[in-house]
């Protein structure tokens, strides 16, 4: 049920709240600037934008192959590319809103603080399958299971 609401929290936002904000942020810029420099605002956006996905995914393509020729999980740079993508996609609407939040995503210096935001909501949304089930036959949390013997603990240490 709290899935449910959450989305539908996030489609109520991205079908009604963002159109108007753009809609207003339009019209402020028209107003300041006037109509036709803030369409040709919108046009030189959409083009600093295409060529900043091009250069940066270009990178992150770069940066996945070293990591698969190595022999590396390629985490990062996976999360790299699904941000890029849909920092691409923001910014092929039109909008100075969300060709902000697109340009925030596609940036190297702000991508790392979504990376983690990224890695937060995969880790929450992440089941981990055992062979007793979903949820690897514990019942009362993380090391409680229905089978006797030791239980080892450990970290996982990323270089």
């Amino acid at each position: 049920m709290a899935r449910r609401r959450r989305l539908s929290w996030f489609l109520l936002v991205a079908f009604v709240v963002v159109p108007i904000a753009e809609l207003y942020v339009l019209i402020q810029v028209g107003q300041v600037i006037g109509a036709w420099w803030t369409i040709v605002l919108l046009v030189a956006d959409s083009i600093l934008g295409s060529w900043l996905v091009r250069r940066e995914g270009g990178r992150a393509w770069q940066a996945l192959r070293t990591a698969l020729e190595t022999g590396r999980m390629p985490a990062t740079e996976l999360a790299d590319a699904a941000l890029l993508l849909v920092g691409g996609v923001l910014m092929l609407s039109p909008g100075f809103v969300t060709d902000l939040a697109g340009i925030l995503l596609i940036l190297p210096l702000t991508r790392p603080l979504f990376r983690r935001v990224l890695a937060g909501v995969v880790a929450r949304r992440l089941t981990v399958l055992g062979p007793l089930g979903p949820t690897g036959g514990a019942r009362g949390g993380p090391g409680q299971t229905d089978r006797p013997g030791p239980v080892v603990r450990g970290e996982v240490v990323e270089e």
